[in-house]
């Protein structure tokens, strides 16, 4: 058994502080008196009633939370149906080429990947907006659903699915009453990953949005580029409850629906 040392303590502690102790300034500032965000001025919540009479800014989380939602999940859907090609069609004509289609945009650079989107758009004429913001995510989303929805695949038991099969089920039935609830978390892991990601975009849309479709991290990094302001702080604190509750929330579901160990 490994002993905790000091050094190990130390390395820990210094890690987390990197990674937590900016997140947790500016949740404290964002509940700061002073128009100065570097000055404490006392304890206030002004900044989040101001926020909620900011059009602009609530316009835009609006916009964001309909790109995330629907873009994640038919990335979900098209991200489940890719892994289950990948894994259960064998060799098939073109399966090298498909299986890097799917994955190039995790290691195609985002500036790349909304240029070439941004290219595709003006070469057949669609208006940019909300559409070719929510069709940009989707794309570049869809392959880390693959991805995780494949790792579940690959430990499959298919002999499940061979006794529902045997017991007169339909590969559909068998599909959604089967093979579907087991591979259920990876599924939903997925789709939060691909919402997640949606979320806090900011290159990729910056290339394909257009009037009206101003997203949220466009909005932010805008403003913040004329000074940060304690509204800033306090929308981006609203995001990390939004997304730390969504990360609670599904480790509780996935304890709940984990079975339990035998004695």
């Amino acid at each position: 058994m490994r002993r905790f040392t000091a050094f190990n303590l130390t390395t820990l502690t210094l890690g987390m502080a990197f990674l937590y102790l900016p997140i947790l300034i500016l949740i404290l500032y964002s509940f700061n008196a002073s128009r100065i965000v570097t000055v404490w001025g006392g304890f206030s919540t002004r900044w989040y009633v101001q926020l909620m009479q900011n059009e602009s800014i609530l316009d835009a989380a609006w916009v964001t939370l309909r790109v995330g939602l629907l873009s994640a999940t038919i990335a979900t859907v098209l991200g489940t149906l890719a892994a289950i090609a990948l894994v259960r069609s064998g060799r098939f004509f073109g399966r090298t080429l498909f299986s890097g289609m799917v994955y190039a945009p995790l290691v195609m650079p985002e500036v790349i990947t909304g240029l070439s989107l941004l290219l595709l758009f003006v070469a057949i004429n669609f208006d940019r907006g909300f559409w070719t913001v929510t069709i940009a995510h989707i794309t570049f989303a869809m392959c880390f659903v693959a991805v995780v929805v494949q790792s579940r695949l690959m430990s499959f038991d298919r002999s499940l699915e061979e006794a529902a099969l045997d017991l007169g089920a339909t590969p559909a039935k068998t599909f959604f009453a089967v093979t579907l609830p087991l591979i259920f978390p990876a599924v939903a892991a997925g789709w939060m990953l691909a919402f997640s990601l949606s979320l806090d975009d900011l290159v990729i849309a910056s290339f394909t949005t257009g009037p009206g479709a101003t997203t949220l991290p466009m909005k932010i990094y805008s403003q913040v580029r004329r000074g940060v302001t304690p509204e800033i702080n306090a929308v981006c604190t609203i995001l990390v409850a939004f997304v730390a509750t969504g990360v609670l929330a599904a480790s509780v579901i996935g304890k709940v629906r984990a079975p339990a160990k035998a004695p």
